[in-house]
C-alpha cells in the first residue's frame, strides 16, 4: 500500500513517513498543500497512475489547505473513495468536525498531538479497512 502524507512541519512529516514505512507502506510525502495540488494536476493529466490507498494531511499548510485538497480529490475518479484523514493542532468542536467531514469528503480528523504509534496505526488501518478500497 502507498500512503500520501502532507505535513508542513518537517519533524512530524519525517516521523509519519518513517512510521508508515515501518508498518510496511510506501509513502508519497509533500511539505506544502500547493505541492499536493500540483501533484493532483499531474493525476488529472494522466501523468500519475499509481494513487495512494490512504491520504493523511495537515489541515493548515502553506498554499492549499488540507480540506481544499480533500474536496478536489473527491472530484477525481481515482481518489473518490480513497480514505482521507486530516490532522490539526487546532481545537474543532463537533459541529466544525462534522461540517468539514461532510463538505470536504473527509473520513476522519485527528487532533495533534497525534496518538501514540500503536493507536495511530490501529486508527489508520481501521479507516482503510472500513472504507474497503482495493486497488
Amino acid at each position: 500500500m502507498q500512503w500520501l502524507i502532507a505535513e508542513d512541519e518537517a519533524d512530524i512529516r519525517n516521523l509519519l513517513d518513517m512510521m508508515c514505512q515501518v508498518w510496511g507502506h510506501s509513502t508519497l510525502t509533500f511539505e506544502t498543500g500547493q505541492k499536493v495540488w500540483d501533484w493532483l494536476d499531474g493525476v488529472e493529466r494522466g501523468l500519475t497512475t499509481h494513487l495512494p490507498d490512504l491520504v493523511l494531511m495537515d489541515i493548515r499548510m502553506p498554499g492549499k489547505k488540507g480540506n481544499e485538497i480533500a474536496s478536489r480529490m473527491r472530484e477525481l475518479d481515482g481518489l473518490r473513495r480513497t480514505p482521507i484523514v486530516l490532522m490539526t493542532a487546532f481545537a474543532l468542536n463537533e459541529r466544525e468536525r462534522s461540517e468539514m467531514m461532510a463538505q470536504h469528503g473527509v473520513d476522519h480528523i485527528l487532533g495533534k498531538p497525534l496518538p501514540d504509534f500503536e493507536q495511530l496505526r490501529t486508527i489508520l488501518h481501521k479507516i482503510v479497512d472500513n472504507k474497503g478500497v482495493k486497488r
